[in-house]
């Protein structure tokens, strides 16, 4: 699917642009106010295993409003949750069934397509709602009173101060849209979080105001590298990422051999600290990677992990498994996220442009070819033209040849992409035709100069 040649900014609108980003309070709550917090995010659990377990028996139904209607009333009467959150739990669990839905379809034509031959079991059994989370309405589950906010509880309301990180206390008190939040429970810390969601409106981005083109090629050896159209390059290495990744998959698999209750309570807390190590090096890397005024151009790398080619059966070498972990465990998607909101929020923006060749065509001659990185190394050497630098630098400078060619649509045509009405492949030849002119060269650019 070539999508993303006509819709390249995601939450983008160019006469506004929005963008929300999640504020997580620390809710400071008494002895008793915990009481009445818990008590209510336990029964909210336990009123969404319910409306799992029925929607599960009518044939695994994922409307949420053919949902509500056998289960609202139970939900009032049962579990006592107040009118909101009784139409918030049919509705998530229904999302939670129709994500569940995608997956048996994408497995199905996985199967057929002779990708895999393991069945997904997600919807074998009915799924289990663990985690103390409560979906909270703004203004009639929750709202911001003088300096406290104002929280629903199953024995009425109570008043609860509140911390958090300085700017996004700032966005409240000037009063930015405020949406939906979630209670969040730590079990390590033993504390109640408040995680609302705000929706920034940042003011119109034109194209005189993008001053600078830049292009981020992503990978596993070299998690990210950007460079603009000045040769000015970033470099981030993925070897520390790497190394904690395997020692995290060797406890995981001695958790997993023990068995025990003590070693799967020790498998969850791991999996979620290498979750959050994983976004915290992605918070790091896009922060450096976003500057003001630039078109950051970021590969369209959708169903990436379809596309390649895996060995996975038992003659498979322990350094190709390990390759297929690597692969399964890239938070590329996430990073092409965080670049894209903190974008938005510097007055940049982020696009998506397509990935194809930008590994195999040569930067300065054109010339495309798989011969051009033998062994897939990190060394690129041109067939044609002996053109040899290093291999992710030049997926980055393809990419930025790409996003400056949108940029001069956008300049033209006051969209982010000039796309013509033709058919699927037609629109994937004439924009790799195109893609193919391009040149990194001091004609064509004459602001920069050749990398050493």
């Amino acid at each position: 699917m070539f999508t993303s040649y006509k819709v390249i900014m995601l939450l983008m609108k160019f006469f506004l642009v929005k963008q929300a980003i999640t504020a997580k309070l620390k809710l400071e709550l008494s002895d008793s106010q915990k009481q009445l917090v818990r008590q209510t995010t336990l029964a909210y659990r336990d009123a969404l295993n319910y409306a799992s377990h029925v929607a599960f028996e009518n044939n695994k139904m994922s409307s949420g409003v053919a949902l509500q209607k056998k289960v609202y009333h139970q939900l009032r009467s049962v579990f006592g949750l107040p009118a909101q959150m009784s139409c918030n739990v049919p509705r998530q669990v229904g999302a939670t069934y129709k994500s569940l839905w995608t997956k048996v379809k994408q497995n199905s034509e996985a199967i057929k397509s002779g990708r895999t031959k393991k069945r997904y079991k997600g919807l074998d059994s009915a799924p289990k709602f663990v985690s103390r989370t409560c979906a909270l309405n703004y203004k009639r589950d929750y709202s911001f009173v003088k300096d406290k906010v104002s929280l629903i509880t199953l024995s009425g309301r109570i008043k609860v101060n509140y911390s958090g990180y300085n700017k996004h206390l700032e966005l409240i008190k000037k009063g930015v849209k405020i949406g939906a939040a979630s209670i969040w429970y730590d079990k390590s810390k033993k504390n109640y979080y408040l995680l609302v969601s705000l929706n920034l409106e940042v003011p119109e981005i034109k194209p005189e105001d993008i001053k600078q083109i830049k292009g981020v090629d992503v990978g596993q050896r070299y998690l990210a590298v950007a460079t603009n159209i000045q040769n000015q390059t970033q470099f981030f290495s993925g070897k520390q990422v790497r190394h904690k990744a395997d020692k995290y998959h060797k406890a995981r698999k001695s958790l997993q051999q023990k068995g025990t209750r003590s070693a799967k309570r020790r498998f969850i807390s791991l999996s979620g600290r290498e979750r959050r190590f994983t976004a915290d090096v992605n918070h790091l890397i896009s922060k450096k990677i976003v500057s003001p005024n630039t078109l950051i151009g970021l590969e369209n790398l959708l169903h990436i992990r379809e596309r390649i080619t895996r060995r996975s059966n038992k003659k498979a070498s322990s350094k190709q498994r390990k390759a297929n972990r690597n692969r399964s465990l890239w938070a590329f998607a996430e990073l092409h996220s965080y670049c894209d909101y903190k974008a938005i929020l510097s007055g940049s923006l982020a696009v998506k442009v397509p990935a194809q060749l930008t590994s195999q065509c040569c930067p300065k001659c054109g010339h495309v070819s798989k011969q051009n990185r033998p062994n897939k190394g990190l060394t690129f050497s041109c067939v044609a033209c002996n053109h040899t630098l290093h291999a992710d630098l030049v997926g980055a400078r393809n990419v930025a040849l790409r996003t400056m060619l949108l940029r001069q649509d956008f300049e033209s045509t006051g969209r982010i992409s000039a796309v013509p009405d033709v058919s699927h492949e037609e629109t994937k030849a004439n924009y790799l035709s195109r893609f193919l002119e391009l040149r990194w060269s001091a004609d064509a650019i004459p602001t920069f100069s050749e990398a050493r």
